[in-house]
């Protein structure tokens, strides 16, 4: 993700990227990441498969989530904010 990048731009392209993660992490090419997607909408996603996934998201943004906040999410929608909040620029 480019640090340059603002609003719509940005928003897009943290949706294209978490594409590819969930993509990876749960080795399926169908899935397509939207705000309203939950865990209940993969049928792949199990705890395991959820600190993959928190992992691969924490490296590739280059940002720290902490436990509360991993643990309050409640959709993509919710990751995607917390992503704009504590990603660094790379």
């Amino acid at each position: 993700m480019a640090g340059t990048e603002t609003g719509a731009a940005a928003l897009d392209s943290i949706y294209a990227d978490l594409n590819g993660i969930f993509r990876d992490v749960f080795d399926d090419d169908t899935i397509v990441v939207k705000r309203e997607l939950t865990a209940d909408d993969v049928a792949e996603w199990d705890s395991l498969s959820h600190v993959r996934l928190v992992l691969a998201v924490q490296k590739h943004f280059n940002a720290k989530f902490s436990a509360a906040e991993i643990s309050g999410l409640r959709n993509v929608g919710d990751l995607v904010r917390l992503i704009q909040a504590k990603a660094a620029p790379r």
